[in-house]
């Protein structure tokens, strides 16, 4: 198993929250679950196939209904 490597304070959830993960183009989305966030990043399980990450960039959407989001790239 790997290690932690991440320089930043993780943040840890008692229970996953579920999010989705939409394309800058709009044209895909996928749900997924924010396991833990840092000041430099977020680490995600994702619903499905992985492949949508592929787009390295995309919208991480905490709110369906108000379309609150954060641009991201995948690394």
């Amino acid at each position: 198993m790997k290690g932690e490597s991440r320089k930043a304070l993780r943040v840890r959830f008692d229970h996953s929250q579920p999010v989705n993960l939409m394309g800058v183009d709009g044209t895909w989305r996928r749900s997924c679950r924010l396991l833990d966030v840092s000041q430099s990043g977020a680490k995600l399980e994702v619903d499905g196939s992985p492949d949508v990450l592929r787009a390295r960039e995309f919208f991480l959407l905490r709110s369906e209904e108000r379309r609150v989001g954060k641009e991201c790239r995948s690394r």
